[in-house]
């Protein structure tokens, strides 16, 4: 029997910037990270096609005993992350909403952007969140075209980055903001670039950290259900699947770690895996038959 697991999935590698953030916080728990670089990028497809990929990755990492999954993409989000949680009910799901309310509480300008691709814009989730929270706040909508695929090929610091990168910050910068929202995952790979061109006075927003928290804090709450179920606990409400706990709620199960699977090139995906978050690993290559990845 499969061993309970987190599922992360994005276009490609953008969602290793929130795998990693998983990881720091729940470092005992399993994950399985699909990378559909079959299709990437996301953003210049269609939302119901989107909503097709996504639901049949979120069928496959069900298959894979995967009780909460993480959508580590903005575009998958703001595309599918309603229709998902009415298709699954019985399954948490976490998704990327754009932070437009920590720049508006930041911001002392009043102007804020938010570095997306076209179709999170285009997505309710966006929409949803300016009314909610950026009232009195001018908020600019920035696409940085090209941009995911140079991170899909390992390029993260180039000439050809900042190209990419300058005429949308530029303009960002003559609106006189102060804030920026990184709103697609693949963008954290290159914090670096865009603060050197936004300078030292504009704060960048990445996040990644606070998708990490919400999906610790959703995996603790199944923990303590579970616990619940079985009449089982530990000091701090929650339980482990081995029988043994910590304080912290994490489980001390042996054999734990991180699966990674692609629809893309395997070799290749290794390769950035190392460069991007510093990972040695294999990647099991999958394949997708009948709307379905399978391996």
């Amino acid at each position: 029997m499969n061993q309970p697991s987190i599922g992360v999935f994005d276009s490609g590698v953008g969602g290793l910037s929130v795998l990693r953030e998983i990881r720091h916080r729940l470092p005992n728990e399993s994950l399985i990270y699909f990378a559909d670089q079959e299709h990437v990028p996301y953003g210049s497809r269609s939302a119901s096609e989107i909503r097709a990929l996504s639901e049949g990755i979120t069928r496959f990492l069900l298959d894979q005993d995967c009780r909460l999954i993480v959508l580590a993409c903005n575009t998958a989000s703001a595309a599918a992350l309603g229709a998902l949680r009415s298709s699954f009910p019985a399954t948490p799901f976490v998704g990327m909403e754009p932070a437009v309310k920590p720049a508006a509480k930041r911001t002392a300008t009043r102007k804020v952007a938010i570095l997306a691709t076209p179709a999170t814009f285009q997505g309710e989730l966006f929409a949803s969140a300016v009314d909610r929270f950026a009232h009195g706040v001018e908020v600019i909508e920035l696409v940085a075209v090209g941009l995911v695929e140079l991170v899909e090929a390992g390029n993260t610091a180039s000439e050809e980055v900042d190209l990419v990168l300058r005429q949308p910050l530029g303009s960002a910068l003559e609106h006189g903001i102060d804030t920026l929202v990184l709103a697609c995952t693949h963008y954290s790979f290159v914090i670096p670039a865009i603060q050197r061109i936004l300078g030292p006075d504009v704060t960048v927003i990445d996040p990644a950290p606070a998708v990490a928290r919400q999906t610790e804090r959703l995996w603790e709450n199944r923990g303590r259900e579970a616990s619940t179920q079985s009449g089982t606990s530990t000091q701090s409400g929650t339980s482990t699947q081995s029988g043994t706990s910590t304080q912290s709620g994490t489980s001390t199960r042996e054999g734990k770690g991180t699966r990674y699977i692609t629809s893309g090139d395997p070799i290749g995906f290794r390769s950035l895996l190392f460069n991007l978050i510093g990972d040695e690993a294999e990647a099991e290559p999958a394949t997708w038959e009948a709307g379905v990845p399978r391996i």
